[in-house]
């Protein structure tokens, strides 16, 4: 087993694992002067080579984070104003949820997209229409969430047949949290999307994957539920989830064993001093570490966080991937 191999499955890690993202406008704004931090770091970016930021500069070219309007796969229509930032769905492609047997199953394969499940419904419908079929509970409703279902499924069974035989981990994203919630509620979320991932996961666990899953937001109260649906890594958020939360539900009595790729407090990182940042992340380490491993840490690094306190915050995680040893 490699190092990450060996966090995931609780299986005595040599060092907690330590990742970090680091946005397009981040490089246009700092340049060389964030290289020279990332070059000094290799532990968090063991692939960045000298230069690289550069294919960051350009316009982009993927269209989520390109200017203008563009149509998805499904026929959903976004606009994006901010080049280098995410787009947001302007207009679904099923406003009206009588026509669902009209809408094709994108021809498309492009993999599975962030917001393949949950966030998807909501893009075909509307935000406001989707949150009112899950309270109505349509028969229409059901036969869009099976189109979803089944395009993915062609999805995961393409990427399963692309995997070579030590790729072990298929990762997935889908915001699944509000700020402060569950949008649906836990116990809507377990009676209409629950069986979506369960069915969605099985294939990757008969094969033999570990299923890494990425949600945003307010998540804590499913992710024993999550666990039952065959994810092996979460990657929830500090701020949504709340530490003593996350520290309930995958550390305490009755825990489900799931390893923790904690998303750290970007919501702190623009405004907090040095100190500030070390303790934020120290504090994380000591309440999640266990000798076994399921515990890793990600920072999320955009444009409005301080050269400073980006130096500082990979300072502090190069000390606590090594929290293991001190011990």
């Amino acid at each position: 087993m490699d190092n990450y191999e060996k966090f995931a499955t609780f299986s005595y890690p040599d060092t907690i694992p330590v990742t970090s993202y680091v946005y397009d406008p981040v490089w246009r704004k700092y340049g060389e002067a964030l290289e020279e931090i990332v070059l000094s770091h290799p532990n968090i970016f063991p692939e960045y080579k000298k230069g690289d930021y550069l294919s960051s500069l350009p316009p982009s070219t993927w269209w989520p984070y390109e200017l203008g309007k563009h149509t998805d796969h499904w026929g959903n229509e976004w606009d994006n104003i901010v080049d280098g930032h995410d787009s947001i769905c302007i207009r679904g492609a099923l406003p009206d949820l009588e026509d669902v047997d009209k809408l094709p199953l994108p021809k498309d394969d492009i993999g599975l997209t962030h917001g393949f499940m949950f966030l998807q419904l909501t893009y075909i419908r509307g935000y406001e229409n989707a949150m009112i079929d899950f309270i109505e509970e349509k028969p229409e409703f059901f036969r869009l969430i099976e189109k979803v279902i089944s395009y993915n499924e062609r999805q995961i069974k393409l990427q399963l047949n692309k995997m070579k035989p030590d790729d072990y981990i298929i990762r997935f994203g889908d915001d699944l949290g509000m700020q402060n919630s569950l949008p649906t509620g836990p116990d809507r979320w377990r009676k209409i999307l629950k069986p979506c991932y369960m069915r969605l996961y099985k294939p990757c666990k008969e094969q033999g994957k570990l299923i890494y899953m990425h949600s945003d937001g307010c998540i804590f109260e499913i992710i024993p539920d999550l666990r039952d649906c065959g994810v092996d890594i979460i990657n929830p958020q500090f701020r949504a989830n709340d530490l003593a939360n996350l520290k309930r539900v995958t550390r305490g009595e009755g825990r489900c064993k799931i390893a923790v790729n904690l998303d750290l407090d970007r919501q702190l990182f623009p405004f907090a001093t040095p100190s500030e940042l070390e303790d934020h992340i120290m504090e994380c380490v000591e309440a999640l570490y266990l000798p076994s491993g399921g515990l890793a840490l990600f920072a999320e690094i955009s444009e409005d966080i301080p050269l400073e306190n980006i130096s500082t915050i990979y300072k502090a995680l190069e000390k606590a991937r090594l929290y293991k040893i001190r011990k």
